[in-house]
């Protein structure tokens, strides 16, 4: 990948000096990286607040809660599991739409459920629930709704129906997916 990027760049500046735009070419780089920059602080803003709403959620007892209501579903998908806590906070997590937050309870979940396997090759529930976090389904899309307000959208969550629809087709294609592949190994 770091060659690709360089090759752009290289490419960019050497047309930027052939067409005599150097200027131009190195103007529009210094202004991408601050726009760069600045996403990428306010996505971090945005990511510890959501941690934080998290670690909260798991200290006061709601991850706990938030398990027992998602048990009957994720038990049907998991079965008994000690890591049950972790995936459904991270599956609420998923949800809610919090990117990048999910992910400390997803690795407590992983980590859980490798412990719980008792074999070097990932077990059904590993795969599965790995595919569930990369293609997850959001009901609320928070973090691409904020993302698109700070770059001025009046309406940020206008975009509902349409993550509704990918999640749904995204997450039921990569999990039919998963148990397809996983029965042929």
């Amino acid at each position: 990948m770091n060659y690709i990027w360089s090759g752009m760049v290289l490419i960019s500046l050497i047309a930027g000096a052939v067409t005599g735009n150097g200027e131009g070419v190195v103007s529009a780089g210094l202004e991408g990286a601050a726009a760069a920059v600045q996403t990428v602080l306010g996505f971090a803003g945005l990511m510890c607040f959501w941690s934080g709403i998290l670690a909260l959620c798991e200290k006061g007892g709601l991850a706990r809660i938030i398990s027992g209501i998602l048990s009957p579903v994720l038990s049907l998908v998991f079965g008994k599991s000690n890591a049950s806590e972790h995936i459904a906070m991270n599956v609420t997590a998923n949800l809610l739409g919090m990117g990048n937050a999910a992910t400390p309870a997803g690795i407590r979940a992983m980590q859980e459920l490798d412990k719980e396997n008792n074999s070097d090759i990932p077990s059904r529930a590993m795969c599965i629930f790995a595919v569930m976090n990369t293609a997850s389904l959001q009901i609320i899309p928070t973090t691409v709704a904020s993302m698109r307000a700070s770059a001025g959208s009046s309406t940020p969550f206008d975009i509902m129906p349409a993550v509704w629809i990918t999640s749904v087709i995204s997450l039921a294609a990569a999990v039919g997916m998963t148990l397809l592949l996983y029965r042929k190994r």
